[in-house]
């Protein structure tokens, strides 16, 4: 099949835009030849478990998925009891990108609150942690965070470590939706056990997709007493991957050295220079009318533009309006970003505000 696509086509929508890193499409190629039995009983999916342990410990089982919503859905499931609600921020993607899924396939209740940068404090939790023993009410029993969040902020080790005190304190656990996790580990610079294990999460969703991968995350269990069935509630769930081994084999391409922290210093660098450049403009005056919603903490930018600028600037580089009533649009970076990427989108965005 010969290439369908434009490739010099370069956008800001979505790290999941981004193709294949190449070590990992030759990893994928490397687990290709032969046979492996079927459904996890692989050595790739072997090897994979060492891989985890060595990033988040000795108690942690790793559960390849094909996807993050499968991966917040099952865990957050195995997690709960029929009658059982999750905490979590208003914006998080459990909450608004999963199509419902949560609730409709988890079979649980979410139980939302507003934040302005995304992140939850155990003050914010405690706005839906009551009602224990009221039959009348979907028990809170899971607080769940996003890191990064959707809002490319960042939790500290401090903040999450202090929100797993406060939920284990009301019986609660913690659960972290990671489809950025690299990239928060990244600009903290921490390993990942910093705020995962050594913090006091309870069951993470590890991405790789939006870090290199062409497919597949991990449901990672950390407290092995927190969650229960995933062995059978992923194969009910549509996430049990007959050939595991080519999940597997990305997982292991990202984790096994370092190439996960490269992709996501890289993607976190560019994110940087995005803003860098747009505040100069603003500065100097060559951008007017761009204002920023939120820190750029990681991998996403987050800003204001004048009326009508976005879709022109969206014929020459896709992205998202993230609240379109006040101009709000997200600009994200990813692995394979260019600093000409950035130098030709700030140059066009120049351009139509200037004009």
């Amino acid at each position: 099949m010969s290439t369908l696509h434009d490739t010099a086509v370069r956008g800001f929508a979505s790290d999941n835009y981004s193709g294949i890193h190449p070590e990992v499409l030759a990893a994928i190629a490397a687990a290709n030849d032969g046979h492996q039995i079927a459904y996890g009983e692989d050595q790739y999916t072997e090897r994979l478990q060492e891989v985890f342990r060595s990033h988040f410990g000795e108690r942690t089982r790793a559960f390849p998925v094909f996807n993050g919503t499968g991966a917040n859905v099952t865990g957050l499931q195995a997690m709960l009891p029929r009658w059982g609600a999750v905490i979590s921020a208003s914006t998080a993607h459990i909450n608004v990108d999963e199509g419902g899924a949560p609730e409709r396939i988890g079979g649980f209740k979410l139980l939302t609150v507003p934040t302005d940068d995304g992140k939850l404090t155990p003050e914010l939790v405690d706005r839906e942690a009551w009602g224990w023993g009221d039959e009348h009410r979907a028990q809170p029993l899971v607080v769940s965070i996003t890191q990064s969040t959707e809002l490319g902020t960042l939790y500290t080790v401090d903040e999450i470590k202090a929100l797993a005190d406060h939920a284990h304190d009301r019986g609660m656990k913690l659960h972290l939706d990671g489809a950025r996790i690299s990239n928060a580990a990244a600009a903290l610079d921490v390993p990942l056990s910093a705020f995962t294990t050594d913090a006091g999460v309870d069951v993470l969703s590890f991405g790789g997709t939006k870090n290199g991968a062409m497919l597949g995350e991990a449901i990672v269990v950390l407290n092995p007493d927190a969650a229960d069935g995933l062995l059978y509630s992923r194969k009910f769930n549509m996430q049990l991957s007959s050939k595991m081994r080519f999940v597997s084999a990305q997982l292991i391409a990202l984790l096994e050295g370092d190439l996960w922290l490269r992709n996501a210093r890289h993607s976190n660098a560019m994110a940087q220079r995005l803003r860098t450049e747009v505040e100069q403009g603003i500065a100097d005056g060559s951008i007017k009318g761009v204002g920023f919603t939120q820190p750029t903490q990681s991998n996403g930018v987050f800003a204001t533009l004048p009326d009508g600028v976005a879709d022109r600037l969206r014929e020459k580089f896709r992205f998202y309006d993230w609240d379109a009533a006040r101009n709000e649009v997200r600009w994200m970076c990813s692995f394979d970003t260019q600093e000409s990427d950035v130098d030709a989108f700030v140059a066009e965005l120049s351009r139509l505000t200037s004009a």
